[in-house]
């Protein structure tokens, strides 16, 4: 994977925009930040140095205050609800609450207990180290195991600090993807096709399964809207980030005189949600079927296939005639308008918890533009945090994604570290 050249202290500052997330920066080493955010995903090479000279990513006291009282909690929650789930009076009802949420806690005690572990060895080699004064062999051989338990116990400590931050739960979803035309004509629709071949293309490289639901093309052989359902382990999770306008910035084929122009597209990323997650009365939906038009064949053009539904409560309106049949635009088209409830529900949900921000679940403003792609220079541009790739011809084939993914996730985390902190 191709490496950001840039410092370890911009890059880790770069992401800290927030003036609450900046405090919280000020407030925790350099190598803290690094460290408990990093936990085994991609860091740059320079981030990486930050460390100290045994490869260690110490934690500061105040963090480590944090995850010893959270450990603390989790242990004493953990045999309540044992306690409970051994009445022999509980409710059915009961008992199914508290099984889930034991189920939940499996990670966590699974981390403490890799701790506990570790942490007694490391008492051990303490005190063979002390008994060895005179066997100089044995004293070193003790010391260099004793660092090394010391590293995993750092990595333990990163991991139960991962684990408190606060999860988004749609995360694991699957996402609808829709990519739109935006200003800029013709040249517009057919940027609005690249973005979207290229989430086609990473989608494959990351073996996900990509369904297109949805796609307008246009004479010029670009698309006004497409839309996919694209579902695998955690693709919500890594494809929300995604949510904006794209800007370009290049020389159109129908441009004679070279010139470059600008035009855009906007992304929207919404998570999938299941029949159990969005309730829709028949009622609430009128379903139209009409004939589909342009390219198609005798059948599509001849028969009622294409497929219609407004959700009557809030407006929303899907159409969708791709498919040769009306049955399967029908499903298509409620598959994309229940992600549209759901995300509708989701964002509800988030403004009425002032503590929730909108960008942790990934909606985001989708006015804003979030990533230029400069065809001339070769680069592209995240302006969220001021990250630049030059390898824009990589990228466009589903290549290099990941490293703005994931460095957009450290600045989630970094955000979410705040408000841990905010709240010990």
């Amino acid at each position: 994977m191709r490496r950001l050249k840039l410092p370890a202290l911009r890059l880790v500052r770069s992401l800290c925009s927030s003036p609450a997330v900046g405090r919280a920066f000020q407030e925790t080493s350099d190598d803290v930040c690094v460290g408990v955010l990093g936990h085994g995903r991609w860091l740059p090479s320079s981030v990486r140095r930050f460390s100290t000279g045994e490869g260690q990513l110490p934690f500061s006291q105040d963090m480590l205050t944090i995850v010893e009282r959270g450990m603390r909690t989790i242990e004493h929650r953990h045999a309540r609800l044992n306690q409970a789930l051994s009445e022999p009076e509980a409710p059915p009802d009961e008992i199914v609450r508290l099984s889930k949420e034991l189920s939940k806690l499996e990670d966590f005690m699974a981390c403490i207990a890799s701790l506990k572990m570790k942490r007694k060895e490391m008492e051990g080699l303490k005190a063979l180290i002390d008994e060895s004064a005179e066997d100089e062999e044995m004293r070193q051989a003790a010391a260099e195991e004793l660092r090394s338990v010391s590293r995993l116990e750092s990595e333990d400590l990163q991991r139960m600090l991962s684990l408190m931050l606060p999860k988004d739960e749609a995360d694991s979803r699957g996402c609808i993807l829709e990519v739109r035309a935006g200003t800029g004509g013709e040249e517009a629709s057919l940027f609005a096709l690249d973005i979207f071949r290229m989430y086609e293309r990473f989608a494959q490289k990351k073996s996900w399964n990509f369904e297109v639901l949805s796609i307008t093309q246009t004479d010029s052989k670009g698309c006004k809207e497409a839309s996919a359902s694209i579902t695998g382990d955690g693709v919500y999770g890594k494809l929300k980030f995604e949510s904006g306008v794209h800007r370009v910035q290049r020389v159109p084929v129908t441009e004679k005189s070279g010139r470059v122009h600008t035009s855009a597209a906007s992304v929207a990323v919404l998570p999938q949600a299941d029949e159990v997650d969005v309730q829709m009365r028949n009622e609430d939906l009128r379903i139209d079927t009409y004939r589909a038009g342009g390219a198609g064949g005798q059948h599509a053009n001849t028969t009622s296939s294409a497929v219609r539904v407004t959700h009557l409560p809030t407006g929303i309106v899907i159409a969708i005639q791709d498919e040769r049949s009306q049955h399967m635009n029908r499903a298509k088209a409620l598959k994309l308008l229940r992600a549209k409830l759901f995300e509708r529900e989701r964002i509800q949900q988030a403004m009425a918890r002032s503590s929730l921000r909108l960008e942790q679940i990934g909606s985001g403003d989708r006015s804003e533009r979030i990533r230029t792609y400069n065809f001339p220079q070769g680069r592209v541009t995240d302006h969220r945090i001021n990250i630049t790739q030059h390898s824009i011809d990589q990228i466009i084939q589903g290549e290099g994604l990941d490293g703005f993914i994931d460095a957009l996730t450290m600045k989630q985390e970094i955000a979410a570290l705040a408000s841990l902190k905010a709240a010990s």
